[in-house]
């Protein structure tokens, strides 16, 4: 699974957020109008706003044993992840909290998050960094059933994390509660503050959502289809990687060094050796395929299900996984939806069709409370590749002044890019 999740690690470089009426691309000033582009590249450096390095903010790792009987289910080598890790950044005294929910498959020190938690940090609040509900750290020690996707219990398990969380640091002087998430993370927000109205443990102030999927099952559609791309140069003998590491090899070559961050893909893409529209789709594509295959094997594994993993197969040090990674790439999200959580929807919540399920795990569930309620805003970009055929009226009908439309960005892509960063801490202020 380490294997894997280097991998992602190494390819997921999105981001996100969002700008109010209707500007142009002109006046908004954002340098990337291809918003494959923007996913990936996401802000040059000179553009964003500044904010504390990690030397000038006091924060540190700790650890929850929520399910302790996870420790008798899962492999000895998935020790690590038997407790639920988060990252706490303390102001020096009383301060309004920041909870950050992290995107897909993202855990709490995903570079998106971390960008988030300088942002608020700079700008006074103490700040609590989650995992996603879909990342594997989060499946095997947080999640009740160990199968992410149904957007309550998602919400359930997440708030279970916050009050231990805060109940772990109750002597942090908290002056109000603040939320958070990106991507997916803005979606499992919309549904913890939900809840947080009637079990009120934190009563937040405000809630903003960042690049949220307005239909869960047409973004997940969209991102999945991205594999499906079809790229030149690719055949029986050649394969995608190759084709994109042998243009970043004689880029690296050029330049005498080798860079991996945001700012290389963004000089990258001004080069001769830029990506295509479709390398890029591809690349996006594949980041998701393997979040697919991480949550359906984690769940698959906890469950003993053995549709990946056979039930009683044992696991230990010298294990290899990659036979069963092989299996899990085989299974996209409609795969896991259909052999994993569906199942499990219909065991607990006496759920019926997919219709339904689609239902219930998308903003449609939420449309009263968030058109109702003045403390939830959302951000998102009018080309964000996970949005679909009406998504953005929903929004503006269910928001209407609470949201706010930026022209690009992609898919978080301007997360970091200073008229958000501005906008972001404005909402918040009031």
């Amino acid at each position: 699974m380490r294997q894997l999740l280097c991998l992602t690690a190494l390819l997921t470089l999105i981001v996100a957020p969002a700008h109010a009426a209707d500007i142009s691309a002109e006046q908004y000033g954002y340098p990337l109008h291809n918003p494959f582009e923007a996913t990936i590249a996401t802000t040059p450096a000179a553009l964003r706003i500044e904010v504390p390095s990690d030397d000038d903010i006091d924060q540190a790792d700790y650890s929850l044993r929520l399910r302790p009987e996870r420790e008798f289910i899962l492999p000895e080598n998935f020790w690590a992840v038997k407790r639920l890790t988060y990252r706490l950044a303390k102001q020096p005294g009383p301060a309004p909290l920041m909870f950050i929910i992290s995107g897909t498959g993202g855990s709490f020190s995903a570079g998106k998050t971390e960008a988030l938690k300088r942002l608020y940090y700079g700008a006074g609040y103490h700040v609590v960094q989650l995992s996603s509900p879909t990342s594997f750290d989060f499946i095997a020690a947080a999640s009740r059933y160990g199968t992410p996707g149904y957007s309550p219990d998602d919400a359930k398990d997440l708030y279970r994390v916050m009050q231990a969380v805060r109940a772990r640091h109750h002597d942090l002087p908290v002056t109000e509660f603040n939320l958070t998430g990106y991507s997916l993370g803005a979606l499992n927000a919309a549904f913890v503050s939900k809840l947080d109205e009637t079990r009120q443990s934190f009563n937040f102030k405000r809630v903003l959502m960042i690049n949220p999927p307005v239909n869960l099952y047409t973004s997940i559609k969209n991102l999945d289809k991205l594999v499906q791309t079809r790229v030149e140069a690719i055949d029986s003998t050649t394969t995608f990687y190759e084709v994109v590491l042998e243009k970043l090899t004689r880029y690296y070559r050029q330049q005498g060094a080798i860079n991996l961050d945001e700012a290389m893909l963004f000089d990258f893409q001004q080069s001769a050796l830029r990506l295509t529209d479709e390398q890029l789709a591809m690349l996006i594509g594949s980041v998701f395929r393997f979040s697919a295959a991480d949550i359906a094997f984690t769940s698959d594994l906890i469950n003993r299900r053995g549709l990946i993993v056979p039930p009683d197969y044992p696991i230990n040090e010298g294990t290899s996984l990659e036979p069963f990674f092989r299996r899990a790439l085989l299974c996209d999200f409609d795969c896991y939806i259909t052999e994993q959580l569906i199942p499990m929807w219909r065991a607990q919540q006496d759920g019926g069709s997919m219709a339904q399920l689609i239902q219930q795990v998308s903003l449609y569930a939420l449309e009263d409370y968030l058109r109702d309620s003045p403390k939830i805003g959302v951000m998102h970009n009018a080309d964000d590749i996970i949005l679909g055929a009406g998504d953005l009226g929903f929004l503006r009908r269910t928001f209407g002044d609470r949201m706010t439309l930026y022209p690009l960005g992609g898919h978080c892509g301007n997360l970091e890019y200073r008229v958000n960063a501005h906008d972001m801490l404005e909402f918040f202020r009031g």
